[in-house]
């Protein structure tokens, strides 16, 4: 028998399966992270076998969807690291991340609710830090931030965009973007040429989107609900 048979197979599975991790985190951005795989399984509309065999427990689904967030952030940070100017590679990917994130507002508790230590996710991680520590590295040997800039530095830029996206979307969705510029100046990495104009959305809010972004009664820290 030839192979050629299977590969409908393949693509069926692979078809279920970012089914069954759409619907997934949809169910966990409605209800938290209490969601059965068995409920996941009838919102898909596949078989509860399927999903156990894709995903043995709820665990494992949710450290599905960090590494694939994980491994985004290691394409940006491997496109980053093409540029030959270390200034420019660190902005790169500054700027990509953070409109990554600004648009992902699962990341914080798919990372609150991964098994970190778990040698695979561990590994995804840590791939990941070392490729930023490269690119803070470069560009503070080269002069192009300040020179107490560190990695840690770069995760809490995208902790803080992060923020403003998760507050601002409904109102006024690019302001994100006005903040990131600000902490990149900061960093030292000042924009050149035509970035020198105002991105989109750098404007500051007005007074009304800036009372609309407020925190009403019955807003949660945490998208997903409270975290176990």
């Amino acid at each position: 028998m030839t192979p050629e048979p299977e590969r409908p197979l393949r693509a069926d599975a692979e078809r279920n399966r970012r089914l069954i991790l759409e619907t997934a985190e949809r169910m966990f951005a409605q209800r938290g992270f209490g969601v059965t795989l068995n409920e996941v399984a009838h919102e898909a509309g596949v078989g509860v076998g399927t999903v156990y065999r894709r995903f043995p427990d709820r665990q494992t689904l949710i450290d599905a969807l960090f590494t694939e967030r994980f491994a985004r952030f290691q394409s940006l940070a491997a496109a980053a690291v093409r540029e030959a100017d270390p200034g420019r590679a660190l902005r790169r990917y500054l700027l990509d991340t953070a409109a990554w994130r600004a648009g992902d507002r699962a990341l914080e508790d798919i990372l609150a609710n991964a098994s970190l230590s778990h040698p695979p996710i561990a590994r995804v991680r840590d791939d990941l830090g070392r490729a930023v520590d490269g690119l803070v590295a470069r560009a503070v040997a080269a002069g192009a931030v300040r020179a107490d800039l560190a990695s840690a530095d770069v995760y809490t830029f995208l902790f803080i965009v992060g923020a403003v996206a998760d507050r601002t979307r409904e109102v006024a969705p690019d302001a994100w973007r006005r903040y990131a510029d600000f902490l990149l100046t900061g960093f030292g990495l000042e924009p050149e040429g035509l970035e020198k104009q105002p991105a989109p959305g750098a404007s500051a809010m007005t007074d009304d989107q800036l009372r609309r972004s407020w925190p009403r009664p019955g807003d949660q820290d945490s998208t997903y609900g409270p975290r176990s």
